[in-house]
Order: C-alpha cells, then sequence, then structure tokens
C-alpha cells in the first residue's frame, strides 16, 4: 500500500472513531438543550421550611407568583415546617433532580447541620444553589413590662437574674433562635431559649407576656413598638441598617463582634440540568427587580441580594461551616 493511501485510510479511521466517541457528547448536549427549551411543561412546587405568614413564607409567595408568569407554570407554595428545616430538606433532596421542586432556602438550613447530630441528607452534597434574595437583620425585642431600655440594661438584668430571662424564636435552627444563641455566647448572659412554630407565634407570645425577649424581624414588630407593647432594643447589623438607621445596633450598643444578617435564596436538588438552574437564576433575578417585589423587601425591612449560583453555593458552605463553630461554642444540639 503506497504511504499516501495508508496515512488516508488512517485518516478515515481516526475520523471515524473521534465520530464515534463524540456522538455520546452531542446527544447528552442536545437533550439537554431539548430539556432547557421545554421547562416548564408541568407546575413546580417550591417548598417553604417555615410555617405560613412569615416573613420568609410571603417573600416565598411573591416570587412563586412572578415565576409563575414569567415561566408559564403555577408555582406551588408548600409549607413543610418542623425540625429546624430537616423536613423540608429531606423533601427536596429525595426529590427528583428535574427543576420542579424548588427550595427557599434560609439561615436555618446552614445551621441544621450543627444543631442536628444526624441528618437524612447531605447538606453539602444533595443541594444545587441557585440565588441568594434578600437579607434582613434581626432585633432584639423585649416586652414592654421588662424593666429595660438598652441593650446594656438588658444584659445587666440577664446577669442578674440567670436563666429567668426567656427569648422565643421561630423554632430551633431559625434566624431567631440562632440570632439568641449568638448574642448569649458574645454577651456572656444565661438566657433561656423557648422555641415556637414560627415567626407570628413567637409574636403572639411575646405581646402576652409568655416570653421576656425575642430575636425577630424589625419591621414585623414595628407597629406593636409604636403602640408601646414591646420596644426594640437594638438591631444585629455590624452598622446601622440604611432602612431603620433610628435604631443602634447591638455590637454598638455594647455585645462587640455581635452580627447576624438573616437571608434567605432558592436551591434545587444536586443534578438539576445546569441549563435549568440558569433559567431560574435569570428569571429570579428579574423577579427582584419588579417594583412590588422591591417595595415588599424594604416595607419588610430586607434588601435584595442576589448572587450567581456558584457565589452562592460558596457562601452557603462558608455560612454551614462558621454555625458547627458556633454550636460548638454554646454547646448546643438538637438532639
Amino acid at each position: 500500500m503506497a504511504d499516501g493511501e495508508g496515512m488516508e485510510q488512517e485518516y478515515r479511521i481516526a475520523r471515524r472513531f473521534v465520530s464515534y466517541c463524540l456522538l455520546p457528547f452531542a446527544l447528552c448536549l442536545g437533550a439537554g438543550g431539548a430539556h432547557a427549551q421545554a421547562y416548564p411543561t408541568k407546575p413546580i412546587r417550591l417548598i417553604v421550611p417555615l410555617a405560613p405568614g412569615g416573613g420568609n413564607d410571603t417573600t416565598a409567595r411573591l416570587v412563586g407568583t412572578r415565576l409563575t408568569e414569567s415561566l408559564g407554570q403555577q408555582v406551588i407554595v408548600e409549607n413543610r415546617p418542623g425540625a429546624g428545616s430537616v423536613i423540608a430538606s429531606e423533601i427536596v433532596a429525595k426529590a427528583p433532580a428535574d427543576g420542579y421542586t424548588l427550595y427557599l432556602v434560609s439561615t436555618s438550613f446552614t445551621a441544621a447541620p450543627a444543631l442536628v447530630k444526624k441528618l437524612p441528607f447531605d447538606p453539602l452534597n444533595d443541594f444545587a444553589h441557585v440565588t441568594r434574595l434578600a437579607v434582613v437583620p434581626g432585633a432584639l425585642i423585649v416586652h414592654a413590662s421588662l424593666p429595660v431600655r438598652s441593650v446594656k440594661e438588658y444584659v445587666a438584668l440577664a446577669r442578674a437574674r440567670p436563666r429567668e430571662i426567656t427569648f422565643g424564636s421561630a423554632g430551633i435552627g431559625s434566624g431567631s433562635h440562632l440570632g439568641g444563641e449568638l448574642f448569649r455566647i458574645h454577651a456572656r448572659v444565661p438566657i433561656t431559649h423557648v422555641p415556637y412554630k414560627g415567626s407570628a407565634i413567637v409574636t403572639t407570645a411575646l405581646l402576652s407576656g409568655e416570653v421576656s425577649s425575642a430575636f425577630t424581624n424589625p419591621i414585623s414588630s414595628l407597629p406593636h413598638v409604636k403602640a408601646g407593647r414591646i420596644r426594640n432594643l437594638g438591631l444585629s447589623s455590624a452598622e446601622r441598617w440604611p432602612l431603620l438607621p433610628e435604631y443602634p445596633t447591638i455590637a454598638e450598643s455594647g455585645v462587640k463582634g455581635y452580627e447576624l444578617l438573616i437571608w434567605n435564596g432558592i436551591s434545587v436538588k444536586t443534578g438539576t440540568p445546569p441549563v435549568i438552574v440558569e433559567r431560574l437564576h435569570a428569571e429570579l433575578l428579574k423577579a427582584t427587580l419588579i417594583p412590588e417585589v422591591v417595595s415588599y423587601l424594604a416595607r419588610s425591612g430586607a434588601r435584595s441580594m442576589t448572587q450567581s449560583p456558584a457565589d452562592f453555593d460558596a457562601f452557603v458552605r462558608n455560612e454551614i461551616a462558621n454555625w458547627v463553630k458556633v454550636a460548638e461554642t454554646a454547646g448546643s444540639r438538637a438532639n
């Protein structure tokens, strides 16, 4: 066989080999593209790990309505409270990785690994994070009957009456629980945690005097503060919050290093096609810019803070590591 003919034959064989090797990848890319173009073809679930009526629930319903309009399929909010978000997380972790089960993750999701010894899912590998949505500071709120009008007075009273001063929360692992635990560590005060099953219930308990204090959304409590039924002693942000500049921070009030921003975002099951994750990210980004959503967040004392999937994933992993350290210091475990 002539050298030229031999080289031509080898070239044909090599080309055929490469074609066979690349065919599966081409089919995968084609399927992924078709999946992205078709998505969604049925209603989408949005799992919320908290009871109805709180800030996270309202945000989920508002964003869900916007997604319904932009995606052309109904987004149905499902409240699955309990166990510090573990119940909701397990539902999402065991759902198909097809983009039809969304998850409103929040501060409680990243705290669960620190608070629960054995989780029925892998918090680092079972979830793909789409974007953060919003952040808001917490506020140290006390019942009007408590004889304190500042953070310093609250600390002094708590030290004088060990474990008698109670703080209510929306449940173990919730932002309000974590706010109280952080305060207990930084201020070195023996206050007692009383968990409830939602932020609305905490507010009711505080108003009735069932608990002495709470770490909660500053805006939702504002009407009761103005009515004189409860007092806002300070915010958990590192600096004065632009939407509530009249309130001092807890850090500037004497509890140095204290900071907590409560956040939420949207995640899905790991393995969800990247094209669907990117589609959801784009639609959620547009949703946070809609005047109605911006206005709601401002009225809630929150501001939008969207992130790329990669940045949100890095943020979540960092939060999980931080809360593990906090739990080790506080000695807090749910079971």
